[in-house]
């Protein structure tokens, strides 16, 4: 099947390059997000249990297009106080930047769940070993604990960013240039929204398959050691 762009191929080329931009910003800020809130959640100190609860809880809670209408507009008072306060005409979020943060913060929530159950998966035994060995809190968590959760959670994670690169798409209601919003601009020129509709089904089925492509070969590396172990 051959479609006819009518010169929007170039358009649509760049709304793709953006796409993978925001996804992968928003998957570099999850991931901070998704390691400080686990580490909250399976904190012994109880303000950090309920700080990391309550994060993933309400993210999690609330649909991931609301969080972008809510961070775009509801910074733009605050970027106004704080233009006034530098003494500069103008200050605002742009829409790449609010993407980043709405769907960085909401992959990190489901990060977090997603990281504590590997962490719950790795056997107490392991963290037991490293303190009869003398090993401090902070090195058990990073050569023992992090390491094997990375393992474990790789599948999770990979689901969770297959969706966010379709969730990129809610981005398009701020104006952000991005796959659909390209496709609703050459929609509105060329008056054939099959076309271009499917042209973006087809571009977010390819990214997909190279997201999972990509994927398997995460796996196969985390899991080497593990694997050599097993046999």
């Amino acid at each position: 099947m051959i479609f006819e762009l009518h010169g929007f191929g170039p358009a649509l080329a760049a709304g793709t390059l953006m796409t993978i931009q925001l996804a992968l910003s928003a998957l570099a800020v999850g991931l901070v997000l998704g390691l400080l809130g686990v580490l909250a959640k399976t904190s012994p100190y109880k303000p950090l249990q309920w700080l990391g609860g309550s994060y993933s809880t309400i993210v999690r809670g609330v649909p991931e297009l609301l969080w972008v209408l809510l961070i775009y507009f509801g910074t733009v008072g605050l970027m106004r106080s704080l233009a006034d306060l530098l003494g500069v005409e103008s200050l605002e979020l742009s829409a790449f930047a609010a993407g980043t943060i709405a769907l960085g913060l909401c992959f990190g929530a489901y990060a977090t769940e997603v990281f504590r159950g590997a962490i719950l998966a790795i056997p107490k035994g392991h963290r037991e070993a490293g303190m009869a060995l003398g090993m401090s809190k902070g090195r058990i968590l990073w050569k023992l604990i992090l390491p094997q959760m990375w393992r474990i959670a790789l599948p999770g994670l990979g689901n969770l960013f297959m969706i966010l690169m379709k969730d990129t798409a809610l981005v398009s209601v701020i104006g952000l240039e991005e796959i659909m919003r390209r496709s609703q601009i050459a929609v509105t020129a060329s008056k054939e929204p099959f076309t271009f509709y499917m042209v973006a089904a087809f571009i977010y089925l390819g990214l997909t398959i190279l997201a999972m492509i990509g994927l398997h070969f995460l796996e196969k590396r985390a899991s080497r050691g593990f694997v050599r172990s097993a046999s």
